[in-house]
């Protein structure tokens, strides 16, 4: 067993670098290469063509939607786009591969030399250089059975499900990340992040980490200093969240600084996240491009994309991310801080349409990152699968705008629709929550409260206003909080004479 360095001791004494190739599921309606639809939870095999199965003579044909959300990807990230490129056979043996290849690219990508400035917390930026975006095709998957860890080894038998063979995907590949220091695990998972939110402006995929939409291989490497040459890097394929990502980084980082303080070499190879353990272990030694035995795929011609065409793709390209945010923080007037806050949160969607639903920048923000914020943190989830949405937030909030109730009863409707008794208006009508308007219902609870308290009265009388919040109190108390204090105020002072 490797000993682990403390994190802040080894990116003290070596320079960590990084580089990252991002996956992402195209949402074509149909594969990469035939007309096999495309959809999320079918029955396992039930999904395929005699192409995606690699039956014998069955030809592909290119997806040309998938081409083209491979060039929106591509001049998002700043890329070129070239005018000519091809797909090639990687040569490998798998059973989720039918084919014994994968039809991917390899020296003509369809997008290269590229970049992408990514943000962290506290507004710091570091621009991450992209290598190339490639198309290709997914493997199958493979469910090994009857072991305790869920990989082949130890297990009993296999199954293989061919429904995502063949499914296009674009792999994006940075050049090494270098500068990162101490903050390289913040700067990977801000990378695979910005690419998850500019697939999803794109509308290019759903880019749900959680269903393997959006897969990253984080590769690490250390060097004593950083006009070193680079180190040996591993490779820790297939990770699936953005919590993940930065939790490879690190202990990576640890790892090899233990193996490095001991003597050992780094081995090029692939490795394997442990969520539960937060450790990696050990696959397979990485393979070289010349191992996989590339040669142009000969049943597919060169994809030409006409500088017309790339253009007019270009022209229909949405805002993205970076610029809609900053944007909206114009628009909302928001401090840097709160706007960070707002994006670390994951609630731009939704302040953006509870402000769209009538309700003012500020409050819906309070909303969002006040109440909402502290109940799913207490139920542990995300802002967006609270049981509540935007449209009903605003409603709330103009219930509150209106008088009909205010800040403390807000909070009670709230409980009620997260509870599932329906909109805001319909919680305030079922449970009577609406304040009292009604100067005369008001009256006869202020003189209720001025006969209890006579004291009170004298005090007010003789010039002392400080103790009439005790009349205000006991009037709150009576109307169970559904009268206007400040209504409730004036008419203890009339009622007094002061």
């Amino acid at each position: 067993m490797t000993q682990m360095v403390d994190y802040a001791d080894a990116v003290r004494r070596y320079d960590p670098v990084l580089g990252i190739e991002v996956h992402v599921e195209l949402g074509t309606r149909t594969k990469m290469f035939c007309a096999a639809e495309v959809e999320f939870g079918g029955e396992p095999n039930t999904q395929t063509t005699p192409v995606s199965l690699g039956l014998p003579g069955a030809l592909p044909v290119v997806n040309g939607t998938a081409v083209e959300y491979a060039i929106r990807i591509g001049l998002a990230l700043n890329c070129q786009i070239a005018e000519s490129c091809r797909f090639a056979r990687k040569n490998y043996f798998y059973p989720d591969v039918p084919k014994n290849f994968q039809t991917s690219q390899y020296d003509e990508p369809i997008a290269f030399d590229g970049w992408l400035d990514v943000e962290l917390e506290d507004g710091t930026v570091h621009r991450v250089e992209i290598e190339r975006a490639h198309m290709e095709e997914d493997a199958g998957k493979n469910t090994h059975v009857g072991g305790s860890t869920g990989r082949i080894h130890g297990a009993e038998y296999s199954l293989v499900d061919y429904n995502r063979a063949g499914i296009p995907l674009v792999e994006i590949v940075t050049k090494p990340i270098t500068g990162v220091g101490d903050r390289a695990p913040e700067v990977a998972r801000a990378y695979v992040q910005a690419l998850r939110d500019i697939f999803r402006a794109l509308d290019v995929s759903e880019a749900k980490m959680e269903r393997g939409n959006v897969r990253a291989d984080v590769n690490v490497s250390l060097r004593p200093t950083p006009e070193s040459p680079l180190g040996t890097r591993t490779e820790t394929k297939n990770v699936n969240s953005f919590r993940s990502v930065e939790r490879v980084v690190r202990h990576e980082i640890s790892r090899q600084a233990g193996a490095l303080d001991a003597g050992r070499t780094i081995v090029q190879e692939t490795r394997h996240w442990h969520e539960d353990t937060g450790t990696t272990t050990s696959g397979r030694v990485k393979s070289d491009a010349e191992d996989y035995r590339y040669f142009p795929e000969p049943d597919l011609v060169p994809v030409e994309p006409s500088r017309e065409w790339v253009e007019e793709i270009r022209a229909t390209l949405p805002e993205l991310p970076q610029a809609r945010r900053r944007r909206l923080q114009t628009e909302w007037g928001y401090a840097d801080a709160e706007m960070r806050d707002v994006v670390n949160a994951g609630a731009i969607e939704l302040i953006e349409a509870t402000v769209a639903a009538g309700s003012s920048p500020a409050a819906a923000r309070k909303w969002w990152m006040g109440e909402l914020a502290r109940r799913a943190k207490q139920d542990e989830r995300e802002l967006a699968d609270l049981p509540i949405t935007p449209a009903q937030i605003g409603e709330l909030q103009g219930l509150v705008d209106s008088g009909r109730i205010n800040d403390k009863i807000a909070r009670q409707v709230l409980d009620g629709v997260l509870a599932g008794e329906g909109d805001p208006e319909a919680v305030v009508v079922a449970r009577g929550l609406e304040i009292v308007s009604d100067d005369g219902a008001l009256l006869a609870a202020i003189d209720e409260a001025l006969a209890a308290q006579p004291d009170v009265v004298e005090k007010v009388r003789g010039g002392n206003q400080g103790p009439v919040g005790a009349i205000i109190g006991a009037v709150m108390k009576a109307t169970r909080g559904q009268a206007d204090a400040k209504r409730v105020r004036e008419l203890v002072l009339e009622r007094i004479g002061a």
